[in-house]
């Protein structure tokens, strides 16, 4: 009978635990939510609701990608005289990351000290050193040699662990490999 009891109060205490968490990380979605919006104001980001028609960026023109809080700025097309990116072409890239917050902390930030390009992944599929943001944005980067920033909710970046909610920035600049 204790046992039973036991098991009983266990699993009472397990599912009250459980679903205080989920309110938590809910809370901490919000605030994700919140705190991207507040940087597009705080940046006079201008949210428009497609590519530009004449391929013309603003320096403050971005498009939402998906309803998903992923935001993207083509800042340079890059090379629109090569090739374009196809699935699976090889993608070096360089990148900075930094938080969205006052004031910004960097957290990583583009080197050449140990390669030119640090970051080097197949286009469309799933690797460790990527996250899905990337994959997502690079089908607007077509061209080798484009820059770009997006700004990326932490379910579509290296966070996605169901318990960190921190967005990031990051300035991308891509080199395309075809071998």
């Amino acid at each position: 009978m204790k046992k039973i009891l036991y098991l009983f109060v266990s699993g009472i205490l397990g599912v009250v635990i459980l679903t205080a968490c989920n309110r938590s990380y809910a809370r901490e979605l919000k605030k994700e939510k919140k705190l991207i919006k507040e940087y597009i104001k705080r940046n006079h980001i201008n949210i428009l609701d497609s590519v530009p028609a004449d391929g013309v960026w603003g320096e403050k023109d971005y498009i939402e990608i998906d309803d998903d809080n992923l935001y993207f700025h083509l800042s340079d097309a890059g090379d629109t005289d090569g090739d374009t990116l196809r699935l699976y072409d090889n993608i070096v890239m360089r990148y900075r990351k930094y938080t969205l917050d006052i004031p910004s902390d960097t957290i990583s930030f583009w080197t050449t000290n140990d390669t030119g390009w640090p970051v080097q992944f197949q286009y469309g599929v799933t690797a460790a050193n990527t996250c899905p943001a990337w994959h997502t944005v690079m089908k607007y980067m077509k061209y080798s040699n484009s820059k770009a920033t997006i700004i990326c909710p932490s379910k579509l970046g290296f966070d996605d662990d169901g318990t960190t909610v921190t967005p990031y920035g990051y300035d991308i600049h891509i080199k395309i490999k075809k071998f």
